[in-house]
């Protein structure tokens, strides 16, 4: 019925062209009382104007009707349909080849100038279809765009794209949409794998889809199935590349605790055995031995520290309690309990007037501090010299924690945050815990952390503290 009520148009258009272009000629004709030949040249332009406008039927069917009109107006005996004259009847015939080859030839030539039209189109939506679904969109927003495009193209009425790679379909309407028209819908699959469906509609009166639309729409149908199954395969290499690093991670763990734990413990079971097994009599060495396991145990509790705070990033439960509070307070008291960690370097400490109060976890920038004061001793050369500078900034306080290391290459200055991470100049030193922390706490305070250059030639760790400020949101640790 669609395809009737669509036709019928057409149909009454080309038969209407084909009767009323000869007629027009004929009444021309008639009124200009040409001579045969005119007469003729007349009609075929109005058979010319028929097969333009209606096709190759209207064509032939207005070629006839010319034959007929030359013969009855123009022809001896005029307003009959004998004729008298050999001669005259070899023309009219002349005249009906001529018509029909001209209305053929021209239909011929105006449905391959449609078709050369409908290839480079579909030509140009397969393209546009390739280089949109290669795009670095949102896949979402690529099947909207493709949705759109076939919509435009195709003249529909509605075009959507349901797949199970995308939680809502991609359904665009056309702005006068007129429901009821014919549908199709086609799979979208590879493989033999059903991802999804693509449906098109067209206004209602349109024919239905052609055997070439068919084949269009099956193409474009393949095309998204290849996007999604490239989608999904991003995923799955996502998924491994994140599986690789996690294990990454965890074997770094495991390497990184089981060589710092055995270190301490291996120090203090050493002291131990000496002072127990007796061979320790002078009160001195015995006094040295028990400071080694006092440093060696308070070093093992910071790392289990670390662990139990990297442990607590990870759970988000890393919310600071903020009071009002000096920084150079938590200053003085971490040199004081770091002394004999900081006696192999100096440490020259400079506040600049105008320091104000920040609201701060007294605890936690105090676990700042000392993991960088002791990350700066680690790569600080014996006898060389760690530089702390509190200042104000903004409205709030800047650290800078500076030594005469062997400094960080600028490309490994934000890596060096990432837990586990111990660059080239490490030289296998640290856990690789310290600085993450570190990085935690302070967005968690709603700062900033980075490292510079030391114009020393060393490493300097520049921590930006606001007065009051809400947390930066924290990136997840693996």
């Amino acid at each position: 019925m669609l395809r009737v009520m669509r036709s019928s148009p057409r149909s009454f258009r080309a038969a209407l062209v084909a009767v009323v272009l000869p007629a027009i000629a004929a009444v021309l004709g008639r009124a200009f009382q040409p001579s045969g030949e005119a007469a003729a040249s007349l009609f075929i332009l109005a058979v010319v104007g028929a097969a333009i406008l209606g096709g190759l039927w209207s064509g032939l069917a207005a070629s006839i009707l010319s034959f007929l009109g030359l013969n009855y107006f123009f022809t001896p005996p005029r307003g009959t349909f004998r004729v008298d004259k050999e001669q005259d009847l070899v023309a009219l015939m002349v005249f009906l080849v001529v018509a029909g080859v001209v209305a053929s030839l021209l239909a011929r030539a105006l449905e391959e100038r449609s078709r050369a039209a409908r290839r480079e189109r579909e030509a140009r939506l397969l393209q546009f279809f390739a280089t949109k679904l290669l795009a670095p969109e949102p896949l979402e927003r690529r099947l909207q765009d493709l949705a759109g495009a076939l919509l435009q193209a195709l003249e529909l009425s509605r075009c959507e794209i349901r797949t199970t790679a995308t939680q809502a379909p991609a359904s665009v309407r056309a702005p006068t949409d007129v429901e009821g028209g014919p549908e199709a819908s086609f799979p979208i699959e590879t493989g033999g794998d059903r991802l999804g469906t693509l449906t098109v509609a067209r206004p209602l009166g349109d024919p239905v889809f052609g055997v070439a639309d068919e084949h269009l729409l099956r193409a474009c149908a393949a095309q998204i199935a290849i996007a999604l199954e490239r989608a999904r395969l991003d995923e799955v290499v996502e998924d491994a590349r994140l599986a690789s690093e996690v294990s990454q991670l965890r074997a770094a763990l495991f390497s990184s605790v089981t060589h710092d734990l055995r270190t301490p413990l291996a120090s203090i079971k050493a002291s131990v055995t000496s002072i127990l097994g007796g061979g320790v009599r002078d009160p001195q060495q015995e006094r040295e031995l028990l400071q080694t396991v006092l440093e060696e145990t308070d070093r093992l509790n910071r790392l289990v520290g670390n662990i139990v705070d990297l442990a607590r990033i990870r759970a988000g439960a890393l919310v600071p309690a903020k009071e009002l509070g000096s920084v150079e307070e938590v200053l003085e008291s971490v040199l004081h309990r770091l002394g004999p960690q900081l006696a192999s370097v100096s440490v020259r400490t400079l506040v600049r007037p105008g320091l104000p109060d920040v609201m701060m976890d007294p605890v936690q920038i105090d676990q700042v501090l000392t993991n960088l004061l002791e990350n700066a001793a680690r790569f600080s050369p014996p006898g060389g010299e760690i530089q702390v500078v509190l200042a104000p900034w903004r409205d709030g306080v800047q650290i800078r924690i500076s030594d005469q290391g062997p400094g960080v290459p600028p490309e490994e200055r934000e890596l060096v945050f990432e837990p586990f991470y111990r660059g080239r100049s490490a030289g296998g030193r640290g856990s690789g815990l310290g600085l993450a922390i570190a990085r935690a706490i302070v967005r968690a305070h709603g700062g900033r952390i980075r490292m510079e250059g030391s114009p020393a030639g060393g490493a300097a760790a520049v921590v930006e503290l606001p007065a009051d400020a809400p947390p930066i949101p924290q990136e997840p640790v693996p």
